[in-house]
Formats: C-alpha cells, structure tokens, sequence
C-alpha cells in the first residue's frame, strides 16, 4: 500500500480545468417506486469472487416498458455468505448500451441491494439501509443516489422466486459527474490530511448519527485496490489528492439497520452496533462541532424521510425515530456534542 505524497499533485490542480457538474441520470432523476422483472438462473448464482457473469433479462414495467439484456453476478462479503443471506446482493451489468428513452440510460453495471433473506424483518432493515443512503443525500450532494425497486425474481424456467423490495446504486462516476469532480483510483491507502475537513467531520458525525462504525476513511478494505473501506473518494481534478471528498456506503452494519449478523469491529470497545462511538479525526473537531449544529434546526426535515418511505411498517419506523432522535438529542448543545467528541481519533 502506498501513500500518496500531498505535494506532488500541487502542479496538477492547476493544470485542470474545474469540471462541470451534471445532473442525475434518468434511473436516479425521481424517487418513485419502480417496478421490474429479473429473470435468470438466480438459484444457481456462484457466490464465489470473480465468478463469470450470468446472461439474464431485466423487464421494466409500467408506463414506459421495456426488456434490457444483462449479465448478473453476485456481490458484497458478508452477505455474499449462504450462511448469511439465502438471497445475495447483485450487480446487474447491462449487456448492450440502454437506448435514448430508457429509465437505465447512461448505465453501465449497477449495484442492486437485495433482501437477504425471504422475511419481512429483513425487507424492513432493507429499507432502513435505503434510508441512510437518503439522509446521507439530504446532507450533501457528494453521495450516493438510490432508486427503490418492487423486483419480481423469476428463475431461468420461468418460474417464479420471489417478489420483494430492492433498491439500485449510483455509480461512483456519475456521483463524480454531479458534482463536476473525478473518482481517485488506484490508491489504497491516504493521510487523514489529504482529507477535506468539513467532509471529513461531515462523514464521521452521519456514521455516527446511524451508528455504523464498518468503514475507514484512509485505507482500503482488503484486497480492495482502491481507498477507502465502504467508501469512495473523489477528487477536484484528475490525478488531484488534497482536499479529497470521501463518499461512504453499505449501511448495513449500522445501529440504525440493526442486522442481525452486524457486529462491531473487533477492539473498538463496542460490543453492540446500537451502540454509538464517534470515530472522525480530533484534528476535525472544530468542522464536527459546526456541522452538527447545523443539523440541530434540520432535525424534523430529517426524520420526515423516514415517514416519506413506502412499507416502511408503524413499528420499524417509530423505533427508527427513537434512535435518530437519541442522536440529536445528543447533539442539542455545544456541551453535548463535545462529549461524542471525546472519543475521536488522534
């Protein structure tokens, strides 16, 4: 693993161009629940990394129907386990370029996050994971768009598995498009100075508001080639490494999600993921204090996305809404918020 020296990059950020942001593909554009067929033989899918795609068809229905060729394999670590979730992640690549009217327009290969097991306990912690994508997405634009879908899964004979609630991912590139900024790639490991401040504060004070201390903001997961551990970093211009923004996701480890195969990291000091621990840079506490008094004012806005959530059930939603109301509960006063502090990281 190599660390990237902050100084040979000085020449690079002003030999770019600023980038112009662009808006949204159409997939991400709305919020709507979308309705679709996956057929393929999803029953036989190898959990194995670096398994070879699978030939499969992806059908859109309502208004505007249509039927995409893919190719389909499975994704993630711990949930990529049979042990773990009868039915893993995916991603679904496209096999030819979506048309000009297509809803996948611009698409590439998508991350589809699944229901792990066939319950509705688990279609509830689904959509509560959709919903950190969502808050984390009301507090800035360098995040993740997510799109809800009501996927019927159908076996390559025809028969079908399941219908259940899923939800797709926006690339990083195109989270990198919006913003008029590139994904850095390539690097593995980075300084906590090389780390814009206020995204910084920002990522560690969002973790700790759902509670989810899976994810490092320096150094890749392994056998990953890229920074960081369930997060991704963007940078102002190509081959630019200061002022980094780091992108989190894959919540599903989280307090707020409340799996049951979460567990928090060995040595944290933690022996429940309802349990909350900051873990942001003490070197960013000054940004972390600011930023969590701007979200004092935006606690209804924030919580209402919770209420905004179709199927999320009465009981899902007012144990969400005690937990998130702990969190700004914690942060209601300078004092407060300087005790979730006291366990950052030096």
């Amino acid at each position: 693993m190599r660390l990237i020296p902050t100084t040979c990059f000085a020449l690079a950020l002003l030999s770019f161009p600023v980038l112009a942001a662009e808006g949204p593909k159409p997939l991400f554009a709305a919020d709507t629940v979308i309705s679709l067929t996956l057929s393929g033989p999803l029953t036989g899918l190898s959990r194995s990394p670096g398994a070879k795609p699978v030939p499969g068809r992806l059908k859109l229905e309502g208004p505007a129907p249509e039927t995409l060729p893919v190719l389909l394999t499975t994704r993630g670590v711990t949930r990529r386990k049979k042990e773990v979730c009868s039915f893993p992640p995916l991603r679904v690549d496209f096999a030819q370029k979506p048309g000009k009217g297509s809803l996948f327009k611009g698409q590439k290969s998508l991350k589809l996050v699944t229901h792990c097991q066939d319950s509705d306990r688990f279609e509830q912690q689904l959509l509560l994971e959709y919903d950190s994508y969502r808050l984390y997405s009301a507090l800035t634009p360098e995040s993740f768009n997510v799109r809800l879908a009501s996927v019927n899964y159908v076996n390559e004979s025809g028969r079908p598995i399941v219908t259940r609630l899923g939800f797709f991912i926006e690339d990083i590139n195109d989270v990198a498009s919006r913003n008029g900024q590139k994904r850095l790639k390539g690097v593995s490991r980075i300084a906590a100075t090389q780390i814009d401040p206020e995204a910084a504060a920002r990522f560690a004070v969002f973790q700790y508001m759902i509670s989810n201390l899976d994810w490092a903001m320096t150094l890749a997961s392994p056998g990953d080639p890229d920074c960081c551990h369930n997060s991704r970093l963007l940078t102002a211009s190509k081959g630019a490494a200061t002022n980094l923004i780091t992108v989190p996701y894959d919540f599903d480890y989280s307090g707020l999600v409340d799996a049951p195969y979460a567990a928090p990291p060995e040595n944290s000091g933690v022996y429940s993921v309802r349990t909350r621990r900051y873990r942001g840079f003490c070197s960013t506490n000054e940004q972390a204090r600011a930023f969590a008094a701007s979200l004092v004012p935006r606690r209804a806005a924030l919580m209402a996305i919770l209420d905004q959530t179709p199927r999320l059930s009465d009981r899902t939603r007012g144990r969400a809404d005690d937990y998130l109301g702990d969190f700004f509960d914690q942060i209601a006063t300078p004092a407060k918020t300087g005790e979730m502090l006291a366990t950052c990281l030096r």
